[in-house]
């Protein structure tokens, strides 16, 4: 019997899509909302001694808690055993501890999650792209959180947006780290650029390592909310010569007039996000500068117990070694 797949409301297009790559089951909730605002869910696809998979991400405050309460509900109904995979996990801003007495809702949200009661043959977390590298270990120990790993999709977008003559950049230090491990990998020049946050959306670059005179730039980071970090760093890699622009991102959270700015800045030739957050998917609609690539296909693997295929090298990126961009 085939693995049962359940989701949020916000994220019923992509199990959907999983259940279609994966050749899974689609589990169904009848959901409503009372007049006074509270929540009503109800699982109309029995879950008895069956895998189990929910997929949900933390959007927004309102939707952490749906979350845990559809979990507890496919346990208490029987689940055999429950993934909880989280296309997004939000709460990035406070992921750590900058000043004293600040609480880090990265990790009292992991708590709570971590909180859900334990299915007959265990509960495990996929988390697609977390923000930084310690976030699946504020899960409990015992849930085994896992990194859902992109690098193999944005390597595939980059080619085909770039081809094999290009310098993989990041939009600073933070992701520097994981951009030169996929550009050595991928046999390119890996650049990155170092800036300092003024505000909750500004920046300023105040250091670039790299030499793009003359080169396709291809810029990554892993999210893009206001869009400051990506406008900065592009006009960085702009004025230090790079002769066109293409940026990508696994989260396209792009609140408010952040997709318009990005745009309308002329610094970019296409902007590539996945389906991970709802809001991409639904910005993209008629927009020939945003592209959206699935997910779905990685979310499958993963449930399946798939390794990821990474595509292979050219035989002339085979032969180069890995060098890093310097002014």
């Amino acid at each position: 019997m085939s693995m049962l797949v359940f989701s949020t409301l916000p994220y019923g297009y992509l199990r959907d899509a999983v259940c279609r790559a994966g050749g899974f089951e689609a589990g169904l909730v009848d959901t409503r909302t009372f007049p006074d605002g509270e929540r009503y869910q109800r699982l109309a696809t029995p879950v008895g001694d069956r895998d189990v998979a929910l997929i949900a991400g933390t959007i927004c405050d309102e939707q952490t808690p749906a979350i845990f309460d559809l979990a507890c509900g496919l346990v208490e109904g029987g689940a055999r055993r429950l993934t909880l995979v989280l296309p997004y996990f939000g709460y990035s801003t406070m992921d750590r501890a900058h000043e004293p007495g600040e609480i880090v809702a990265a990790k009292t949200r992991a708590a709570l999650l971590s909180a859900i009661p334990r299915a007959a043959q265990g509960n495990r977390v996929g988390i697609v792209d977390p923000h930084s590298d310690g976030l699946p270990y504020y899960f409990d120990a015992g849930l085994g959180a896992a990194e859902i790993d992109v690098s193999p999709l944005v390597e595939r977008i980059a080619r085909r947006v770039a081809g094999t003559d290009f310098v993989l950049a990041s939009t600073d230090a933070g992701r520097a780290k994981w951009v030169q491990r996929l550009a050595r990998r991928m046999g390119v020049p890996g650049a990155f650029a170092h800036k300092r946050r003024l505000g909750p959306d500004r920046t300023e670059i105040v250091a670039l390592v790299a030499d793009v005179r003359g080169r396709h730039v291809v810029l990554y980071d892993d999210m893009i909310r206001s869009g400051a970090s990506m406008l900065g760093a592009a006009k960085a890699y702009r004025d230090a010569g790079a002769s066109a622009i293409s940026a990508i991102t696994t989260h396209g959270v792009l609140p408010g007039d952040s997709l318009q700015r990005l745009r309308a800045s002329g610094l970019f030739d296409r902007l590539i996000a996945t389906d991970s957050h709802p809001r991409a998917p639904a910005l993209a609609s008629g927009r020939e500068f945003l592209a959206i690539e699935p997910v779905a296909p990685l979310i499958a693997d993963f449930l399946a117990g798939v390794e990821p295929v990474r595509p292979e090298r050219t035989a002339e990126s085979s032969r180069r070694p890995m060098e890093v961009a310097r002014p």
